[in-house]
């Protein structure tokens, strides 16, 4: 991720589009709702846009036809869920495109997919298993940041290879071979989008602590003294 502009068939760029397009509508109405019932969330949304638009524009050399760089999503999955974050992405993605020659318009649903999709849902699944466990906060928010991360590209090697299979081995082999390859920048980078989370989110606390309190991020003192 991103993949590179005319770097997928026609057929693999059009299904990804296809599948990805309910999911970035459904976040669309979201966002609207979102905005419309609490105004005061505005901030906040923005901040979560800016935030993955910052992390997912650092870009480092990769394996052909791709890139490695932070995602950023896992941060807006935990303050306002994954349907919201399909949206954003989708924006993030399309600029980067446009802007930063990242990615490409006819490789964006693939690219929304696997960042916009695959990955909040990933990192929002990991903060509610957390909560459930009764781990700590910052444990929390460091993985769900650096396993919405890492999905990202799982899910990235597998279109590649879903779209170039290996001639002896498949598909299978050319996964293992695509992930190998993200490996080794694409977990350091991981781990790092995890503790910077950790830190950002330790800053929305101190600064947004009842807007995230009415997003059920974090417990209001009635809810604890219950």
């Amino acid at each position: 991720m991103h993949i590179a502009e005319g770097f997928l068939p026609v057929g693999h760029a059009v299904a990804w589009f296809v599948v990805s397009t309910p999911f970035v509508v459904h976040g669309a109405r979201a966002v609207i709702k979102e905005s419309k019932e609490h105004p005061e969330s505005r901030l906040l949304l923005a901040a979560a846009g800016a935030f993955t638009f910052v992390l997912s524009s650092i870009k480092l050399p990769s394996v052909t036809g791709s890139s490695s760089h932070p995602t950023g999503t896992g941060l807006g999955a935990i303050l306002f869920r994954p349907p919201i974050m399909a949206f954003m992405a989708t924006v993030v993605l399309l600029f980067q495109a446009l802007l930063l020659a990242h990615g490409g318009l006819t490789t964006l649903g693939a690219n929304v997919f696997s960042m916009g999709i695959a990955g909040p849902w990933v990192g929002y699944w990991v903060w509610k298993l957390n909560a459930k466990l009764g781990w700590s906060r910052d444990v929390g928010v460091f993985f769900a940041m650096a396993l919405a991360d890492l999905s990202t590209y799982l899910v990235t090697s597998f279109q590649l290879a879903l779209a170039f299979p290996d001639p002896v081995s498949g598909i299978a082999g050319s996964v293992v071979k695509f992930l190998g390859v993200f490996a080794l920048s694409q977990v350091p980078l991981a781990i790092a989008e995890g503790i910077l989370g950790v830190l950002v989110f330790r800053i929305l606390t101190d600064v947004a602590k009842p807007e995230l309190q009415r997003l059920g991020v974090l417990r209001s003192p009635e809810k604890v003294a219950t």
